[in-house]
C-alpha cells in the first residue's frame, strides 16, 4: 500500500540512489534494463550524472576510467543476465588494476530465485557465482531496509586495500516496491586500516641497512597507496635505482637520476635489478610484464610490499610484507637513516653512474633496430600532449611502447595492462574525462588505440557525441592485430588471421556527428594538438605499420 507523501512513491531504487549520493558518487555508468526500471526510474529524483554507454563492458571500463582519473569511486549499474555477463571482462580489468568500484545489478524477482521458477527472462542459475572471479565480494539484498547498509558496506571494501569493484545484486521487486524507511541523509565508508607488521618492517630495514646494492621496483599499487613522495624518499636514502612498472608510471620522477624510467621489458634494466642485493618490490606481483616475461632471476634477497595477499611471494621468494603501499613506504621511511645512501656501491660505481650507463645502453639498443619511425612517432605524441594530461591506452603496439618509454610528467597513464583486454582506452577515457569534467578540472583526455580494439568499443562515439565528452581519439590503423602479427611472425615465420577488414573510420566518426580527419604518420603532433584546441569529442587516424622493440641483446 502506498504511503502518502505530497511526493511520488519512494522505492528501492532510491534508497540506492539516496545511499550512493550521500557517500559522495557523483556519476553512474551504465545502460538501463528490465529488471532495473525501478533503479533508473529513481535516478530520475536523484542528483546523480548518469551516462549511458552501447555495450555494458564499455560502461565497466567507463567506470574505471572514472575511477583512475579522479581517485574516486566508479558506479556501475547493470541489468540482469546477458547486461550483468556482458560487463565481466571490463571488470576483470578493475579487479585486476585494483580500481575501486560499486557495481549495482539488477536480478530478477525474488520469488524466481534459486531456481523455484525457471525460464524468465535474463534468468542466470547463479548471477553472483558469475561475477566471482572478477570482483572483490558479492552481495544479494533481499529486503530494502538492507539496500543503505549493504552499499555503505561495500563502498567500504571497495576502497579499502587492496581497493577493487565490490557487487551488489538488488532484485526486482526490491528495487520496485514501495518503501517505508526514510530517506538516506548521511552514510559513512572510510577505507580499513591496513598498516604494516611492525616486526616485518623491523627486518626489512634490517636488510636494507644491510645492502650495498639496493633496488626498487615501484609497481602500480605506489599509485594507488599515493605513495610517490614516499618512494622518492626511500630511494635517495637508499641510493636505489628505481624502474616503474606500466601500472607504476609516474611513481617515480622520470628524468631523476635514479630513475630507470619505464624499461621494464629491457634486458639491460633486467640485469640491474637481477644483481641488486636487495631488491623492493612494491605494489608489483613480479609477474609477466615486470618479470620481462618470467626472464629475470634476481640473486639478492627480496621485500615484497602489497595490499593483496595472494601476490606476495607468488612468483619469486620474498620478505612478503601485507600491507597498504602508502602506510607501509611511511613506515619505512620513517625507520630508514638518510645516512644509508653513502653505502651504495655497484661494483666501484655509483648507482647514478648504473642508471645513466644502463639508460644509454637502452638507447644504443634501439639505436641499432632501424626503429626511427616509431621513436618519432611515440616522441611526437608526447611532445603534442600537454604535460598534465591524462592519457589512456588500449592493447595496441602504440601501448607497449607507452609502457617503457612514456613520460607521464604532470598527467597519468592509464592502461589495461592489468587483463589485458581490448577495448579499453576510448571508453576509459570518456569516464575520465566527464569525471574530471565533473569535478571542474582539466577534462580533455587522449585515447590510443589500434584498428583492432577500436572496433571494440566503436558504438562508444555516440556516447563521447551525446555526452560531448572531451577526448580526443587515436587510432593507429595498421590493418589489422598488430601485436598478435608480430608474435606470431616471431614464434612461426607468418602470421595467421591477424588481418582485418575495417571501415573508414573517419566517415565512420563523422556519421555520429564526432569530427575526424586522417593523417600521415609525421603529422600527427599537429592534429593532436588541433584536437586538443576543439570541444567536445575527436578522432584522429593514423595509417602506419609499427613494430615493436626488441627487449634484449641476448639471445634467451
Amino acid at each position: 500500500m502506498a504511503v502518502e507523501t505530497g511526493h511520488a512513491q519512494r522505492n528501492g531504487g532510491d534508497l540506492v540512489v539516496e545511499t550512493l549520493a550521500a557517500l559522495g558518487a557523483k556519476t553512474v555508468f551504465g545502460i538501463p534494463g528490465q529488471h532495473a526500471l525501478g533503479l533508473f526510474d529513481a535516478l530520475s529524483r536523484s542528483p546523480l550524472h548518469f551516462v549511458s554507454s552501447r555495450v555494458e563492458n564499455n560502461s565497466a571500463f567507463a567506470a574505471d576510467g572514472y575511477s583512475r582519473a579522479t581517485g574516486e569511486v566508479g558506479v556501475l549499474f547493470l541489468s540482469t543476465g546477458p547486461g550483468a555477463l556482458t560487463a565481466l571482462a571490463g571488470l576483470q580489468e578493475a579487479y585486476a588494476t585494483g580500481v575501486p568500484m560499486i557495481v549495482v545489478a539488477s536480478q530478477i524477482p525474488l520469488e524466481g530465485l534459486g531456481a523455484r521458477r525457471k525460464g524468465m527472462l535474463h534468468q542466470l542459475d547463479d548471477q553472483k557465482a558469475s561475477a566471482a572471479n572478477v570482483t572483490k565480494s558479492q552481495r544479494l539484498i533481499q529486503h530494502a531496509s538492507g539496500i543503505p547498509s549493504a552499499i555503505q558496506d561495500a563502498w567500504t571494501e571497495a576502497v579499502s586495500s587492496p581497493q577493487g569493484p565490490v557487487w551488489i545484486e538488488v532484485p526486482q521487486n526490491v528495487l520496485l516496491d514501495p518503501i517505508f524507511v526514510p530517506a538516506v541523509e548521511d552514510a559513512l565508508a572510510d577505507p580499513f586500516d591496513n598498516p604494516p607488521r611492525v616486526e616485518l618492517v623491523r627486518e626489512a630495514v634490517k636488510w636494507l641497512t644491510d645492502a650495498v646494492r639496493p633496488a626498487i621496483v615501484a609497481g602500480g599499487g605506489v599509485r594507488r597507496g599515493n605513495a610517490s613522495a614516499q618512494l622518492l624518499s626511500i630511494a635517495e636514502k637508499l641510493n636505489a635505482p628505481v624502474v616503474c612498472t606500466p601500472g607504476g608510471n609516474g611513481a617515480f620522477p622520470w628524468h631523476h637520476e635514479l630513475s630507470l624510467q619505464s624499461w621494464v621489458e629491457d634486458r639491460y634494466v633486467t640485469e640491474v635489478l637481477e644483481d641488486a642485493d636487495v631488491l623492493v618490490v612494491i605494489g608489483s606481483s613480479l609477474g609477466e610484464v615486470s618479470s620481462n616475461y618470467f626472464t629475470m632471476e634476481p640473486r639478492g634477497r627480496i621485500i615484497q610490499i602489497d595490499a593483496e595477499p595472494r601476490v606476495l611471494e607468488s612468483n619469486r621468494p620474498a620478505l612478503g610484507i601485507r600491507a597498504d603501499a602508502g602506510q607501509a613506504l611511511t613506515a619505512l621511511d620513517d625507520a630508514l637513516d638518510a645516512s644509508l645512501s653513502a653505502d651504495a656501491n655497484w661494483h666501484g660505481a655509483t648507482p647514478q653512474a648504473v642508471v645513466a650507463e644502463t639508460l644509454a645502453q637502452v638507447n644504443a639498443r634501439l639505436d641499432e633496430q632501424d626503429l626511427a619511425l616509431e621513436r618519432k612517432f611515440m616522441a611526437d605524441i608526447r611532445e603534442a600532449v600537454p604535460s598534465d594530461m591524462q592519457t589512456f591506452w588500449d592493447m595496441t603496439i602504440s601501448a607497449y611502447w607507452g609502457w617503457s618509454c612514456w613520460d607521464s610528467r604532470d598527467g597519468e597513464f592509464h592502461s589495461a595492462q592489468g587483463a589485458g583486454g581490448l577495448g579499453y582506452g576510448f571508453p576509459a577515457a570518456i569516464g575520465g574525462s566527464l569525471g574530471l569534467q565533473s569535478l571542474g578540472l582539466p577534462a580533455r583526455v587522449l585515447a590510443v588505440a589500434g584498428d583492432g580494439s577500436s572496433m571494440y568499443s566503436i558504438s562508444e562515439l555516440a556516447t563521447a557525441k551525446q555526452h560531448n565528452a572531451p577526448v580526443t581519439w587515436l587510432i593507429v590503423d595498421d590493418g589489422g592485430y598488430g601485436i598478435l602479427r608480430e608474435y606470431m611472425v616471431g614464434a612461426f615465420g607468418k602470421a595467421t588471421h591477424t588481418e582485418l577488414a575495417r571501415p573508414d573510420f573517419v566517415k565512420l566518426a563523422e556519421a555520429f556527428g564526432v569530427p575526424a580527419k586522417r593523417v600521415k604518420p609525421e603529422d600527427v603532433g599537429d592534429a593532436l594538438r588541433e584536437g586538443f584546441a576543439a570541444g567536445g569529442p575527436n578522432v584522429v587516424v593514423v595509417d602506419v605499420l609499427l613494430k615493436m622493440f626488441g627487449p634484449t641483446h641476448l639471445d634467451i
